[in-house]
């Protein structure tokens, strides 16, 4: 499915313009975006009317195509009993006012996205999922969307990030002493598993390989190890007799943690030491003969290194606790009626 969304824009110059705004919360998200995919464009029939939102309204039909993907998601699961489903509805029902909040507080604060921008965010989709235009169309037809219903859409994402950053982000700060109390506080988030460095000869047992063919290939194998128990060097031995992709590189494994490697694997690499060279493994896709060549301690990382990450986490729970505020403040300022 295209995305429809500003992940799709990463990397261009909108995008540029746009990028501080992933690191809200992704529980805001649901504001930014419809909550189901509504063409924006199209006129809604006015049927019932299932909450007033100041001056708005919110209609049955309105909810219903909100509701119907929610209820599906929902019914893979199992089925959903009469007291689930109403759950549901009016989880729907809080999500299009807070939709309708949103939107309001857009017109009143004349926030707009000017047609360069907006032009700019759609070259970017096309750009990152390579599409020409007429790619673009075709896309948007099969998910029931014309191009211009698509461009109101991107139109209004565009506004509600914006929104969002204007009252949300910019009333956020992280602290170095917060961040700071936050690594001692949580040391064990950082820690880094026990790395290992390796190189192999790998020998492929084929399909279908007869017991006297196998005999013979171990043999083979046994003959390689004894060569790798001398003076040469492994890696010119497994440049020569490993049969994969890693023989071009001498056998090299590069860096990877225990829970890179299957369990015969991890059990060997604790036993053997730096330098040394293991015994042959046999395994159902063939034989591995494996020298260590380095273990790298595991550590805690430094509060330099991880700081970034601790200020994104930070950043996410207070954008998080701001932004329900924010929310609960419109919705007190607010006229809500809901009915039956």
């Amino acid at each position: 499915m295209l995305p429809l969304s500003l992940s799709a824009v990463r990397g261009g110059k909108a995008w540029a313009h746009m990028k501080i705004f992933l690191r809200i919360s992704p529980l805001i998200f649901l504001l930014l975006f419809p909550v189901s995919g509504l063409p924006a464009a199209l006129p809604l029939p006015i049927t019932g009317i299932v909450a007033v939102v100041n001056d708005d309204i919110i209609t049955s039909w309105e909810l219903n195509q909100a509701l119907q993907p929610v209820v599906r998601e929902a019914e893979k699961k199992g089925t959903l009993s009469p007291a689930a489903r109403n759950e549901l509805r009016s989880s729907v029902i809080t999500g299009l006012i807070d939709k309708k909040l949103a939107e309001q507080k857009i017109k009143e604060l004349n926030i707009k996205v000017s047609d360069d921008e907006l032009r700019q965010s759609i070259e970017d989709v096309k750009k990152q999922n390579k599409l020409t235009q007429e790619a673009l169309v075709a896309a948007l037809a099969g998910q029931g969307l014309t191009f211009e219903q698509y461009r109101s859409q991107m139109r209004d994402q565009l506004e509600r990030l914006r929104l969002v950053s204007q009252e949300v982000k910019s009333k956020i700060q992280v602290g170095e002493q917060e961040m700071h109390d936050y690594y001692e506080a949580n040391k064990s988030l950082f820690k880094e598993d026990e790395t290992f460095r390796a190189r192999h000869i790998f020998i492929n047992i084929p399909k279908e390989t007869t017991d006297q063919q196998l005999d013979l290939l171990t043999a083979r194998v046994d003959a390689i190890w004894k060569e790798c128990q001398g003076p040469s060097d492994f890696a010119l031995l497994a440049g020569k007799y490993t049969e994969d992709a890693t023989a071009k590189d001498g056998g090299n494994l590069g860096l990877f943690k225990k829970g890179d490697m299957q369990g015969e694997f991890v059990l060997l690499l604790e036993r053997l030491k730096p330098g040394e060279v293991s015994g042959v493994i046999k395994t159902p896709s063939g034989f591995h003969i494996v020298k260590l060549e380095e273990r790298i301690p595991g550590r805690v990382k430094s509060f330099e290194e991880v700081k970034p990450e601790i200020e994104e986490r930070l950043y996410k729970k207070k954008s998080e606790e701001r932004f329900n505020q924010w929310l609960a403040e419109m919705k007190k300022e607010a006229t809500i009626e809901i009915r039956p």
